[in-house]
This record gives C-alpha cells, sequence and structure tokens, in this order.
C-alpha cells in the first residue's frame, strides 16, 4: 500500500527540532533490560472497504496528539534519554496483513490471535517513531473488522495511549459533541467534628503503620521473594520474549453494579475479586495443591488525580493538560485470596469483600509513592539499567500483572466506522499472565495474555466466567 503524508505540524509546533527529556518511567519501560508495548484493538461493525483512505484518516488525527508520535529516543550524555523530533515516513507505520481470502470468521479468529501474538513478540525499531497501526481487513467472530494499535509503553502509560486512541473517534449519535465516561462518586456519611477529629487522627495512624509494612514488603518482594512456580506463573527466563495467546471476555456493567450495590464495593473491586476467583479455580482445576499457594497479583493505579480523559484540544493547548501526558502509573502488591481459607467451604463473595479490604488499606498508605521515590533514588545513585532490572524483578517475582481504564459510554465511530468493541493488552512483560480491562457503554471486556503452551487460555476464560456466575448468584440472586 502506497501512503504519503506531508506533517507540516506535529503537536501544534512547526517543522522544528524538539526535544525534552524521557520521563524516568518511560526510560525504564524502553530500555535494554525492559521493552514492554501496549496493543489497542477497535472492532468495527461493518468491513474496511479502503484501507489507505482509513489510514490516511488515522495518521491525520493521530499524529497531532502529541510530538512524542513523531520522535525517536536519542541519548543525552548528561540528562538521560530526550525525545528528538524526526521526519515520520508513514509507510514504515501501516500495515495491512494478507491473510487467505474465503475463510469463515472463526478460522480468521485463529489468524487474528496468531497475528497478534507475533506482532507482540516483534521489537519497533528505536530509528523511528515508537507506534504501528495494523488495518485487519478479514471478519472474525467478534467484528468485521479491525484497526490495531501497537505503541511502545515509553510514550505513556494506560491513561495517555487511551486519550490518544479515543482522541481519533467520535460519537456515533452527534459527532459535534464530546465523548462521556462513567463517573465515579464518593459518598461521605456526615460527622460531627470531635468524631471527625478521632476518624482523621486513627486514619493517620493507621496510615503511617500501613505505608511501612506495605513499603517494607514491597522491597522483599521486588528483591528477594518470587511466587511459587504454579499453573500461572512458569517463572521462565525469557518469559516476556515467548509467544503468547490473547483473548477476550465480555461481561455485562449492569449486572457488575448490581454486585457492586450489593456488596457496597467498587467496580475494580467486583472485577479484580472475579479475575481472581478465577485464577483460583483455574489453579486448582490445573495442579489441584495450588489452590492455596502463595501468588501475588501487581494492580497498576493511576496516581493522576483527575475524573477523565482530555481532548485533542486540550492536549495541544492546555499546559496543564499536557502535563497529564505520559507514565503516572505505580502498582500495589495484592495477594491473591486462597480458595478454602482455614478449611472452610468457598465462599465466592470473601475474593471481592478481601480485594476490596486490601485496596482500601493500600491506598491508605503511602507505600505506593515510597516505591516512586525509591525507583527514583536508585535511578540517581545507580543507574537506568539498574532501576530497570529492579521493575523487572518486580514484574517477574509476581504471578500477575491487572491494569484497567475506563472507556466512553456512547457509541463511537472512526472515520464514520462504528466501533462494535474494544480491548487492549500489555505485552512483553516479564509474566506469564496479563489481565486488562476496559469499558465500552453497557459492557466490561477483560483481555488475557496468557503463556503459549504454558497457560491454557480456554479453560482460564471457562474458570474467570464461572467465578463471575458464582459471585453473582451469592451477591444478587436470592437464597
Amino acid at each position: 500500500m502506497d501512503l504519503q503524508v506531508k506533517v507540516g505540524k506535529v503537536g501544534g509546533v512547526e517543522d522544528v527540532e524538539l526535544s525534552e527529556p524521557v520521563s524516568p518511567i518511560g526510560q525504564y519501560l524502553n530500555s535494554s533490560v525492559l521493552s514492554i508495548h501496549i496493543i489497542g484493538v477497535l472492532e468495527f461493525d461493518n468491513p474496511i472497504d479502503d484501507a489507505s483512505r482509513l489510514a490516511l484518516y488515522i495518521i491525520d488525527v493521530f499524529l497531532p496528539i502529541n510530538h512524542r508520535f513523531s520522535s525517536i529516543m536519542v541519548e543525552d550524555k548528561e540528562e538521560g534519554k530526550r525525545w528528538k523530533r524526526v521526519q515520520v515516513k508513514v509507510e514504515d507505520h501501516i500495515v495491512v496483513p494478507s491473510f487467505p481470502e474465503a475463510l469463515s470468521p472463526e478460522s480468521y479468529d485463529h489468524y487474528l490471535s496468531d497475528y497478534l501474538s507475533n506482532i507482540s513478540m516483534e521489537p519497533l525499531p528505536q530509528t523511528q517513531p515508537l507506534w504501528e497501526i495494523h488495518i485487519i481487513k478479514y471478519p472474525t467472530s467478534n467484528a468485521s473488522g479491525s484497526v490495531v494499535f501497537k505503541l511502545n509503553h515509553a510514550l505513556g502509560d494506560g491513561y495517555s495511549i487511551m486519550g490518544a486512541v479515543l482522541s481519533c473517534l467520535q460519537r456515533a449519535d452527534n459527532p459535534s459533541l464530546p465523548l462521556t465516561f462513567p463517573v465515579i462518586r464518593k459518598t461521605r456519611k456526615p460527622e460531627n467534628d470531635l468524631k471527625s477529629f478521632f476518624s482523621v487522627l486513627a486514619l493517620g495512624l493507621s496510615g503511617a503503620r500501613n505505608s511501612v509494612l506495605d513499603f517494607g514488603w514491597s522491597i522483599l518482594k521486588s528483591s528477594f521473594l518470587e511466587d511459587s512456580r504454579t499453573p500461572i506463573h512458569s517463572g521462565k527466563e525469557g518469559v516476556e520474549f515467548r509467544p503468547i495467546n490473547i483473548m477476550t471476555m465480555t461481561f455485562s456493567l449492569d449486572q457488575i453494579k448490581q454486585i457492586k450495590s450489593s456488596l457496597q464495593a467498587t467496580v475494580n473491586d467486583v472485577v479484580c475479586g472475579m479475575i481472581f476467583l478465577g485464577i483460583r479455580l483455574y489453579m486448582e482445576e490445573t495442579s489441584e495443591e495450588t489452590g492455596s499457594t502463595r501468588s501475588t497479583a501487581l494492580v497498576v493505579l493511576n496516581t493522576r488525580s483527575i475524573s477523565g480523559y482530555k481532548s485533542v484540544d486540550e492536549m495541544l493547548q492546555n499546559q496543564e493538560a499536557k502535563s497529564l501526558w505520559g507514565n503516572q502509573c505505580l502498582f500495589l502488591h495484592i495477594p491473591l485470596p486462597e480458595l478454602h481459607q482455614n478449611g472452610n467451604p468457598l465462599n465466592p463473595l470473601n475474593f471481592v469483600q478481601e480485594t476490596q479490604n486490601v485496596v482500601k488499606r493500600m491506598r491508605n498508605s503511602f507505600a505506593v509513592y515510597l516505591n516512586g521515590m525509591l525507583l527514583e533514588s536508585i535511578r540517581k545513585f545507580r543507574g537506568l539499567e539498574a532501576t530497570s532490572r529492579y521493575v523487572h524483578r518486580t514484574l517477574k517475582n509476581s504471578s500477575i500483572l491487572v491494569t484497567n481504564v475506563i472507556g466512553p459510554i456512547e457509541k463511537i465511530t472512526l472515520s464514520n466506522q462504528t466501533v462494535k468493541g474494544m480491548y487492549f493488552m500489555g505485552v512483553n512483560f516479564p509474566q506469564s499472565l496479563t489481565v486488562t480491562i476496559i469499558s465500552y457503554m453497557d459492557q466490561l471486556r477483560v483481555a488475557v495474555g496468557a503463556e503459549k503452551n504454558f497457560i491454557d487460555h480456554v479453560k482460564f476464560r471457562t474458570c474467570t466466567e464461572r467465578a463471575f456466575s458464582m459471585i453473582f448468584d451469592a451477591a444478587v440472586k436470592p437464597n
């Protein structure tokens, strides 16, 4: 496919060389030790008739979002890595693969799965901007056609990348209106002044204690304590370079909110509890003695104080919005609840409630921010590569990574193509299992990246769907 695009302006700046420091986390995630990528998939209701026109449209709206999409990383001996503006050769970034013609959607499911696995293992050239767009013209069980974004994690975290992708999209009902997102409402019970004072004091003391314990535990997990080998944790060296299977599951947001209301929890508590229970069911079915083995999840925490995404115009013109771009996230270490605690029968609601309690405690702790300060200290005194190795060990010593982002409430379009569904996946993590979550309209899409020939992704899907049914029945349905 012959594509030519002249880039006259990128990020609101004329054709001059730009140079800004790469964020510390961005440098950790694109080094000789770690090179992590994000794959995002948009699924369309209708077939893709003109791949060239679609590609040109995406480039026209995608490149202006941030000058990092037209920059490469260069080494500055005094200040570390910086972003340097280069000319974008669009033909190096757009891929339209060819599959055999006239196959069934189920057959193309396998071709797409293998294709995603293959591109997840291929490093992006460091001599050109760190992104690719793949246009899949073939119908699968879920879509009539798809667009796949592959971006190096150094460009930004889930918030930044999702903001970039969503900036290419419009509302299907009225393109002139902005996209809207779920609102997180926090309720506070009224308290008298004396009770409020003692509550704050108790919360402060508890937070100080939790900070010390959680920070110490985090250092031990990152430095010495690796999870045991289990059916979800192979512990193999170089697992980040091994092929993966990417599969997805869809759940009803209305049903999740019913569970949330019944248990007075958050949507995240419910979803993480479901995933953790599904993992334990899978572990026990695969190897019975591992159902209660100590296993740890790393849950990604966005450290921004925001309630939604910023638009393209805000990203380009608003200095405060610009500061939100990049990698502003840290990890929470959460132990997976045991399947049968103290010999008691399985209670699926325990998985939601324990997750809720652990997350609440850790949010009342400064351990997450102390870990960020620790990484910065390692970078200053031992260098970038040492810090990347520390992050690598943090990931490798745990069993699973869980991350989530919110998506729009309305139906959306890309160049007049209505989007039926979307999902994303972080790849090249030194773990056997990664789970990502995104909401869209009235559904929640859960994607699973599982080490090929080690994790049975079909069985894992069955166990996770069964876990959701168990939690829903226990929380919502009458006895």
